[in-house]
């Protein structure tokens, strides 16, 4: 999802990945986004996540151990340094019905 300042949703996107882990969806997810936000030219951008893993990732906390995550966070942090200011914050799934409820929809897709 993609919203303003002040939350009003501007765009709401899914779509089907194949078979990966929650954290390469997580990160695929992100990286969609931003391709997304990029068509808008915003000049801050705010990512809220419910994964905490990616967001201490994203913000260099925690080192990328995975092998499989390691090209995903590469090309992520890449599209990041495309906009003048990206910030990302950790928030709880319940927090996060909205963007979980499309990614739903999404897997729904793939298995029908």
């Amino acid at each position: 999802m993609i919203c303003d300042a002040k939350g009003k949703v501007l765009e709401k996107h899914k779509k089907s990945l194949g078979v990966m882990t929650n954290n390469q969806a997580e990160y695929s997810a992100l990286i969609l986004g931003l391709e997304k936000a990029k068509k808008l030219k915003p000049k801050k951008i705010r990512c809220y996540l419910d994964s905490e893993l990616l967001v201490e990732q994203l913000n260099q906390n925690y080192k990328v151990k995975n092998a499989g995550l390691k090209p995903l966070f590469e090309e992520a942090r890449a599209k990041v340094l495309e906009f003048p200011s990206v910030t990302f914050f950790h928030i709880p799934r319940e927090k996060n019905e909205e963007a979980d409820r499309l990614a739903n929809l999404a897997m729904d897709k793939m298995s029908a």
